[in-house]
This record gives C-alpha cells, sequence and structure tokens, in this order.
C-alpha cells in the first residue's frame, strides 16, 4: 500500500499525462495501471522521481508506456 505523498505523486502524474495526452485521468489511469508502470515505477519511485520537473517526467513515462507497446 502506497502512503499518502505517493498516492498525491501519482495523481498529480495522472493529471499531467492527461492533460498532455488529451485523455482523461481515468483512461491513463487505466493504461498506466494494465502496464505495471503505476506501481512498479510511479510509486516505487517515487523517491527518485518526486525531484523532477513535470515536463521530464511526461516525456519520460511517455516514452516508457511506448516501449511498453502502447500508442500514445
Amino acid at each position: 500500500m502506497c502512503k499518502e505523498r505517493e498516492l498525491s505523486f501519482s495523481i498529480f502524474i495522472l493529471y499531467a499525462l492527461a492533460e498532455k495526452w488529451k485523455m482523461t485521468p481515468a483512461t491513463v489511469y487505466k493504461i498506466l495501471n494494465s502496464t505495471g508502470i503505476l506501481d512498479n515505477y510511479i510509486i516505487a519511485g517515487y523517491d527518485m522521481l518526486h525531484t523532477q520537473g513535470k515536463e521530464y517526467l511526461v516525456e519520460d513515462i511517455t516514452e516508457f508506456v511506448r516501449e511498453k507497446g502502447v500508442n500514445i
């Protein structure tokens, strides 16, 4: 189970990606959850990732999602 700070960070990322990808946060959540990126990268990597800027995070995660075979 994640802590409040990881949850808040995940929500921030969901909305940032939704804005960039022009999708609803619910759709972004489904993509990140189904690929394992939400649990295994965003939440697990919170300590490192939360120090990065929004633009970097959006580009990094977008690239990672594409590597998983999702067309964004």
